[in-house]
């Protein structure tokens, strides 16, 4: 197979050479790293990665091929993505296609053959930065205009743009009824809860509360999604959430939902200097003490003292905020469904459906 050179260039001028498959073209983005050694596919469906150039740290990416059953979301909201090498003859039995094919359908840039190990150690040192992906050796201006890019109107371009679709519990009667507000909601969110008998009515970014709670729903899920929690255009959100958080109505926030809660709650959040993103970040239950291993994919964190009675989880690693539970409503910066992860903290489903019980 014919192949061609392509670049990365990083905002402070470093290249990395590399060849080009998926969509050959040129992308600018903000490089992030996610230590998964499997999930690829759910990595690249999820919403939460808008904006951003994607690359995986596990040296081998593809060889499973494409399988949609497993897409967290139809679309792929990255910008690019980079492998270190990239396997063109997948094999298994669910396969129906090679990353490369799926990848130039979507429109989406790939990269291979960089020293990926370099690139995510500068990145640890120097924190996030933004970088292009090019067809023809870079230039200075390459560099100024990876320096300029930002990612912007993150939520608004992956939440859900019709009003209230319905969602079935699969057993039919359902004895829940949950509002899930989408801010780039992952598929296996709403598999938790429909194996939990729950009718879920979504409902988009720009919701009003008056309009979520005038459907008498026994709780509310908050979604992961991408993008700053304090970015201005996220402030109208915020607001809302304050008019559900008084009703007090059982709440379930994972992820950017968190981050969302938290600002609702009058909590402040700060951006990480390479966030967390894979599926193997510990996460320590403060409560009993229980280190749990967790799926994540965020750039940013709750700034909360440890002695806060708020406080749920932190990560081992760095001791950074991974859940706040304010009685009734709660919710976790990492991804309790699961989907590619470990299933440990499953049983937070369960938690929210007893305080919708209650």
């Amino acid at each position: 197979m014919a192949t061609k050179t392509a670049y990365l260039v990083l905002e402070n001028g470093t290249v990395f050479t590399g060849e080009a498959f998926g969509k050959v073209g040129e992308v600018t983005g903000e490089i992030v790293f996610t230590t998964g050694m499997t999930g690829y596919l759910e990595t690249l469906t999820d919403p939460g990665y808008y904006g951003q150039i994607i690359m995986q740290t596990f040296p081998l990416i593809g060889n499973y091929g494409i399988i949609p059953e497993d897409f967290e979301n139809k679309e792929v909201f990255a910008k690019a993505y980079i492998v270190k090498h990239l396997c063109q003859e997948p094999s298994n039995f669910r396969c129906e296609g090679s990353l490369d094919i799926f990848l130039k359908e979507r429109g989406i840039v790939g990269l291979s053959g960089i020293d990926t190990r370099a690139l995510t150690k500068l990145i640890r040192e120097h924190g996030v930065m933004n970088g292009k992906i090019c067809t023809s050796p870079p230039t200075d201006a390459d560099s100024d205009e990876a320096k300029k890019y930002k990612v912007v109107d993150a939520i608004a371009n992956v939440s859900l743009k019709d009003e209230h679709p319905l969602i079935k519990s699969q057993k039919g009667n359902a004895k829940y009824k949950v509002a899930l507000i989408d801010f780039g909601s992952k598929r296996g969110i709403a598999t938790e809860l429909i194996e939990r008998d729950c009718e879920i009515i979504a409902f988009p970014h720009n919701f009003k509360a008056e309009d979520v709670l005038a459907i008498n729903p026994d709780g509310i899920m908050l979604s992961n999604g991408p993008g700053d929690p304090s970015d201005p255009a996220n402030t109208p959100i915020v607001e809302e959430l304050k008019k559900i958080v008084a009703s007090n109505k059982a709440i379930f926030g994972i992820c950017l939902g968190h981050l969302l809660l938290a600002r609702a709650n009058d909590y402040k959040t700060k951006k990480l200097k390479f966030g967390h993103r894979g599926s193997n970040q510990p996460a320590k239950d403060l409560k009993s003490g229980r280190a749990y291993i967790t799926s994540q994919n965020h750039g940013y964190t709750v700034i909360v003292d440890e002695s806060d009675k708020n406080l749920s989880f932190v990560n081992v690693n760095d001791r950074s905020c991974e859940g706040m539970d304010y009685g009734k409503s709660f919710s976790v910066q990492f991804h309790p469904e699961s989907r590619g992860g470990p299933l440990d903290t499953n049983f937070l489903f369960d938690k929210f459906i007893e305080n919708m019980s209650k």
